[in-house]
């Protein structure tokens, strides 16, 4: 049987395919003398399936529609911003100047590729409020590593080297992972029981021998840390600096500034804000922005501009060094690019749109889920299951059952501060009549959970893949394919 329910098909294995001396494409008559296989290609030589043209491109189409994406549904994972990307930005990025250029050309043959990361430096810093930027980073726990390294760069050019970083409960999950990587201690910080940071705990924890603070702001709740530039003046009066995760940024873009904030280290995730692709393991971009003060710490080597022309330089000793060897992730730096100077002055009206989305989901779905933190919230909303659990319906069922509804899941158990977490994110991307639609998906699967939650054990019924064994595949997984 070639095809089961919709756009959803039974696939064979390409060597299960095709017919002996089958080919996609005619080669061209040898101009060199024929030879043996490698002798570890010994016996019939290597297993390549014989396929004409059709079957191979129908094979990975099939295949590409197994997936969700943001090109074919709304991807409302909350914390990862999954933003569509236009299709401009590929076109920038695809351009052969930009696309063939090599890692190893010469200044000379590099001077629109290095304008182009000198003015995106430059626009990152106008837009967050802060001094100085660096792209080195390749992805936003890159970033995080790169923010500490500076951390302990200033700590130790000032001659007293610190032991411990504040993380609050609702920070992103590799804070701690960054922190602890760069030798630092990680001491949790709970949150106030409206959601945000209590100054009071900060000033109690905060002391001589702490580095600073990783706040992600808005916080993991969705909610805006309304008193971050108090709790900036507690790290700072006891020598300590600020470090913001930028991950939550398309809520904040042109509407609120992380230098104003007391800010000292940022990272954005270009691969979330600034709509470049993201998942699939990369590439990724998380530039660190930082306050004029830390800028001499920053990687090299870096972009300098006189008279018009472009360079890089290393000639700053108090950098905390390389990160990797070359931009090879400079595609998703052109995207960006793209994307900031197509909207300009309209970057606000992103976060705006992304607000409004959020707080009309939580609006809309609030009477049929529980709402732990019931308070206007920022890009994204956080419900639970506990209703549902009265059912014996749990998160991870209702994630399930959405599958069936057409819409990927949103993220579930995150944050660990909510048990049972349901975290919302819609972007700025999606239409009401989308929202709508979504809402109403969520709404039905809260009616099942009342009237048949055997149904939602059992999701999703439609999809390629069922329910799997998610507990035996942690402990005992298949490595080999």
């Amino acid at each position: 049987m070639i095809g089961t329910t919709g756009l959803i098909f039974n696939e064979p294995l390409l060597w299960e395919m095709g017919a002996e001396g089958r080919t996609a494409f005619s080669i061209p008559a040898r101009d060199v003398p024929e030879l043996p296989l490698d002798a570890a290609l010994t016996g019939d030589g290597p297993d390549f399936p014989d396929l004409s043209e059709p079957e191979i491109v129908r094979h990975y189409t099939r295949l590409s529609q197994w997936n969700l994406s943001v090109d074919s549904s709304m991807y409302p994972l909350g914390s990862c911003t999954m933003k569509y990307n236009p299709k401009t930005n590929e076109r920038q990025a695809g351009l052969p100047g930009i696309a063939d250029a090599h890692p190893l050309l010469p200044v000379a043959l590099s001077q629109g590729l290095l304008r182009l990361m000198f003015e995106l430096e430059r626009w990152l810093a106008e837009i967050t409020g802060l001094d100085a930027v660096t792209l080195q980073p390749a992805a936003g726990a890159q970033g995080e590593l790169t923010g500490m390294l500076i951390f302990h760069a200033y700590h130790a050019d000032l001659g007293g080297p610190r032991s411990k970083i504040l993380i609050p409960d609702t920070a992103h999950g590799t804070n701690p992972a960054s922190a602890s990587l760069c030798g630092y201690a990680a001491v949790p910080v709970p949150s106030g029981p409206d959601g945000i940071l209590d100054p009071e705990t900060v000033a109690r924890l905060m002391d001589d021998e702490t580095a600073g603070i990783m706040v992600t702001n808005p916080n993991t709740l969705g909610l805006f840390e309304r008193e971050i530039r108090r709790v900036a003046e507690i790290v700072h009066d006891r020598g300590g600096l600020v470090y913001a995760d930028g991950a939550n940024m398309n809520a904040l873009l042109g509407v609120a500034h992380m230098g104003a904030m007391g800010v000292d280290v940022l990272h954005l995730n270009l691969h979330k804000t600034f709509s470049t692709p993201h998942g699939g393991g990369g590439p990724g971009a998380g530039p660190v922005c930082v306050t004029r003060a830390l800028a001499k710490f920053l990687p090299v080597p870096r972009v300098l501009e006189k008279e018009g022309r472009f360079a890089l330089s290393n000639d700053f000793p108090h950098s905390i060094g390389k990160l990797h060897a070359f931009y090879g992730n400079f595609g998703i730096l052109v995207r960006a690019y793209s994307y900031i100077l197509s909207l300009g002055s309209m970057l606000e009206q992103v976060s705006r749109y992304a607000v409004l989305n959020a707080n009309y989901i939580k609006a809309g779905l609030r009477d049929d889920y529980h709402l732990p933190y019931d308070r206007p919230c920022m890009h994204e909303c956080v419900f639970s299951d506990k209703r549902q659990l009265a059912y014996k319906v749990s998160a991870l069922d209702i994630a399930k059952r959405l599958i069936d509804y057409g819409f990927h899941p949103p993220t579930i158990y995150f944050p660990l501060v909510v048990s049972g977490a349901l975290m919302i994110e819609p972007t700025e991307s999606e239409s009401k009549e989308t929202l709508d639609r979504f809402i109403e998906a969520m709404r039905a699967i809260a009616r099942e959970a009342e009237t048949d939650p055997e149904l939602l054990h059992q999701a999703p019924r439609n999809a390629k893949v069922r329910r799997l064994d998610e507990v035996q595949a942690a402990r005992k997984p298949c490595l080999m394919g």
